[in-house]
């Protein structure tokens, strides 16, 4: 006769078969967040550190997801950085411009509406909204699966062969697409400021050229670096961090969608803040 297993311990309810109650986490109360956001910092460590750690073996899946960056994001990147260049800095922006009776500062005004902000702005989100979910849906549905705890149990080091090539593959060609995003927004802008506002295109390159300098496209490139790297770790911990079935994968590219969101707005404050006072002369129209 087969007997019955008494667990003893505190739990809910007395008699056989009565389970530990679960021990309550930060996850679980109001300041789970802080808890995410350590997950987040030493994920991001380990990352590094496996990075830069023999063997090189995430050679061939960094091609590869690489390549899926460039499917899921080339074609929206390019579309709503053209749209957004044409309405909001060529249009609503030159007609700031215009009131103030400058229109001859709309090339300065470019320097900061399209290296500093919008090209940059519209490539972490297209690239977090296309890209790193895509990268969270696939990782949350090996969770679900189990098939990430199949590949710890055969020995594979999980952060150097998913984690690694799809941060390095979101860092590169969030900064290919931030260059040529850049080219867009400006012709974009300078179409709209020709078009709408009647400014010569040799008036908005001598003033764009005014107004150009190294420190700008330094932190331009250096923003969305970073960007693709925190959309990256948000993504893959989110996605390995996935549970309840089908609906929490859903739950878990939801919420890396918003949490990514939030810290390139943070980090963008952040750097411009940094780069205006490093460099006060970026923050005149000359």
């Amino acid at each position: 006769m087969a007997t019955q297993e008494v667990v003893t311990g505190p739990g809910v309810g007395t008699g056989t078969g009565v389970r530990p109650a679960p021990k309550p986490t930060l996850g679980n109360g109001p300041f789970g967040w802080l808890e995410q956001l350590a997950g987040m910092i030493m994920l991001t460590g380990q990352t590094i550190v496996s990075m830069f750690t023999p063997p090189y073996s995430w050679g061939p899946e960094f091609i590869e997801q690489s390549w899926l960056v460039v499917k899921r994001a080339f074609i929206p990147c390019m579309f709503c950085t053209a749209v957004f260049s044409w309405g909001a800095p060529g249009i609503t922006g030159g007609s700031i411009i215009a009131t103030l009776a400058t229109t001859d500062r709309l090339g300065s005004f470019a320097i900061m509406a399209s290296i500093r902000e919008l090209a940059t702005w519209i490539n972490g989100m297209v690239v977090a909204g296309v890209a790193g979910t895509a990268i969270c849906s696939d990782l949350g549905a090996r969770k679900i699966r189990d098939e990430l705890d199949a590949l710890a149990v055969l020995g594979t080091d999980l952060i150097k062969s998913l984690i690694v090539p799809r941060f390095l593959a979101l860092g590169l060609m969030t900064v290919v697409f931030n260059y040529w995003n850049t080219l867009i927004s400006i012709v974009g802008q300078m179409v709209a400021n020709m078009t709408v506002w009647k400014e010569t295109a040799a008036g908005f390159v001598a003033t764009f050229g005014s107004n150009f300098t190294i420190a700008e496209i330094v932190f331009n490139g250096l923003k969305v670096l970073t960007f693709g790297f925190i959309i990256a770790i948000v993504c893959c911990y989110k996605g390995m961090n996935a549970k309840g079935g089908s609906a929490g994968v859903g739950r878990a590219v939801n919420q890396a969608v918003v949490v990514a969101f939030s810290l390139i707005y943070v980090y963008n404050y952040l750097l411009n803040s940094l780069l205006l006072g490093a460099f006060p002369e970026t923050a005149t129209l000359r």
